[in-house]
């Protein structure tokens, strides 16, 4: 023990005494080490020597400017490589936007390094000048981080993509605090734990303590995960049977003039034939339940703009889609939405239509989350050339979240893409559509063929099943391609078709939790409170030690 102790403590004396682009480097490779704990890799002891790392740079600064520095380039290289994955989309018309690549990726990456760099100067401030690293500073960077997310996910229409609470996915026990929490729960926990090992250079006789509780704690998270799940058994809603439609058009191809009719007639095909294109079968998947897929689906379930074109003004198109529909159910499908206004442009929108048999539009839900320079563009008179998508003009935001009836069907939450991202904003809240019934499931319809073959399409499925988990909902994804799935409301695939893949996922529908959640109904607050007492926590144990009492506690 005493060997690797002298070991850590060197390690710390080095990074300490780095100066100059040797210590800005270094703060950005630590940050790059946290992104290889997200989806898909999911390398969570990584997590350890990044905020281990980051705290004993803070601690070693003598003014706050280093330390916001060291926040920065730490938050700089995170997203980098968390995020880089963004400029496939620019890659789609490289001729028009491929001199942005670079702009974008270092450009939102210096945005986005501007949260840790608060994070970084909070700690600067709550913790002991001049101090050793100790459990405290563990305890304020775990707040303060989580206060940061929480902000990213808020200001300026919000971010809050690989928040670090994801890096469970890939362990179902590992989300279930979600129910209570919600991710930013898990975020806390999670950087708590992960710099914990930074006091293991602290001069008191236990040392490992706070490293060793904070194991402790995870083992209880885990077993407590496992527990849930043991009594969680998935139940299906009677007589509804969905057929989940991947298409996997290349988004280069999906808006061609020559090619848009037969990416419909490709989908329709896909909707009629289970086994897929050219004889292939198709994804027939239930892991995790004794379901036997029924032959005809009752429901037909296509992606975001799977459609392309404004579906509302093409009434012989509609009768073609009448063929794919069933009789006693319905095809939704993401297509546009034009509405007229008198004296002035046309408002479009990014829609979810609801087909019947007959080819008639039931019910439409327009997206209301839009996407920065996807849907629209800030000052877009001056800007609008930055805009990646179809056409010049702004897409028109919806009202917000709603909560649909359809024949044949539960009450639902719709989704569009981005939507599903935002804790505690995928259903109505007050003053937003809440007279009538509580959904029962939500519906993601997405086009991550935007990011091509890369962590992007993971990463926003890691998303959507920690919506499922907070609410106690299931959630059916369906995706032009990566990555449709069935999830179940404690956050486990029922059924899925992976990233790349053309066909179709016959599977039933998930009954939710019947008990509301803790999270569906105090959202991100609690969450919130408990990143004020880490931070007030880890600052009481600063002036403690600072006192001389009990400093190995600290």
């Amino acid at each position: 023990m005493t060997g690797a102790l002298t070991g850590v403590r060197r390690l710390h004396d080095l990074a300490a005494g780095l100066t100059g682009w040797r210590r800005r480097g270094l703060a950005a490779v630590l940050g790059l080490l946290a992104a290889g704990a997200l989806p898909p890799l999911h390398l969570v002891f990584l997590l350890i020597p990044a905020f281990a790392g980051l705290i004993w740079l803070v601690a070693s600064r003598p003014r706050l400017r280093g330390a916001l520095a060291d926040g920065w380039w730490f938050g700089a290289g995170h997203a980098a490589a968390g995020t880089f994955w963004i400029s496939h989309s620019l890659t789609i018309d490289l001729a028009r936007h491929g001199w942005l690549i670079p702009i974008a990726v270092l450009g939102f990456a210096g945005v986005l390094g501007l949260f840790p760099a608060l994070a970084a100067a909070l700690l600067y401030r709550l913790r002991r000048a001049g101090a050793a690293p100790g459990g405290g500073d563990a305890l304020i960077l775990a707040g303060v981080w989580t206060i940061g997310e929480w902000l990213r996910g808020w200001l300026f229409t919000g971010f809050p993509w690989n928040l670090m609470g994801t890096v469970w996915t890939f362990a179902d026990a590992m989300i279930q605090p979600a129910s209570m929490f919600g991710v930013f729960g898990l975020s806390l926990v999670t950087v708590w734990a992960a710099a914990t090992p930074a006091a293991l250079v602290g001069a008191g006789r236990r040392p490992w303590l706070a490293s060793a509780f904070a194991a402790a704690f995870l083992a209880g998270v885990w077993g407590g995960g496992l527990w849930r799940l043991a009594g969680a058994e998935t139940a299906f809603a009677p007589g509804v049977h969905l057929r989940l439609v991947q298409p996997n058009i290349a988004q280069a191809d999906k808006w061609r003039p020559g090619l848009r009719a037969s990416h419909v007639t490709r989908q329709i095909e896909l909707s009629l034939n289970p086994k897929g294109l050219n004889g292939a079968p198709a994804a027939l998947q239930n892991q995790d339940a004794d379901y036997v897929p029924a032959p005809e689906p009752t429901h037909v379930i296509w992606a975001e703009t799977a459609v392309p074109y404004v579906l509302g003004r093409e009434p012989v198109l509609l009768r073609a889609l009448s063929h794919a529909t069933p009789i006693a159910g319905a095809l939704m499908t993401g297509s546009l939405r034009i509405e007229d206004t008198p004296g002035g442009p046309p408002r479009v929108y990014n829609s979810l239509y609801v087909v019947e048999a007959s080819g008639r539009v039931a019910l439409t839900y327009d997206k209301h989350h839009l996407v920065p320079f996807g849907e629209y563009v800030p000052f877009q008179d001056w800007l609008g050339f930055l805009k990646i998508t179809q056409g010049r003009g702004n897409f028109t935001p919806g009202p917000g979240p709603r909560v649909l009836e359809v024949k044949g069907l539960p009450p639902f939450s719709p989704l569009i893409c981005y939507e599903v991202i935002f804790p505690h904003a995928v259903l109505p809240t007050a003053g937003e559509n809440v007279d009538g019934p509580r959904a029962r499931w939500l519906l993601n319809i997405t086009n991550d063929a935007w990011f091509g073959v890369s962590p992007g399409p993971y990463q926003h499925l890691a998303a959507a099943r920690l919506r499922s988990v907070e609410e106690g909902l299931p959630l059916v994804r369906v995706a032009n391609t990566g990555i449709s799935a069935v999830i179940d409301p404690w956050g486990r695939t029922v059924a899925a078709l992976g990233l790349g893949k053309a066909g179709a996922i016959d599977a039933g529908l998930p009954e939710p939790i019947e008990a509301r959640t803790l999270f569906s109904r105090v959202g991100n607050a609690l969450a919130l409170v408990l990143a004020g007492l880490f931070a007030a926590l880890g600052y009481l144990a600063q002036r403690r030690a600072e006192t001389g009492e009990s400093p190995s506690a600290a």
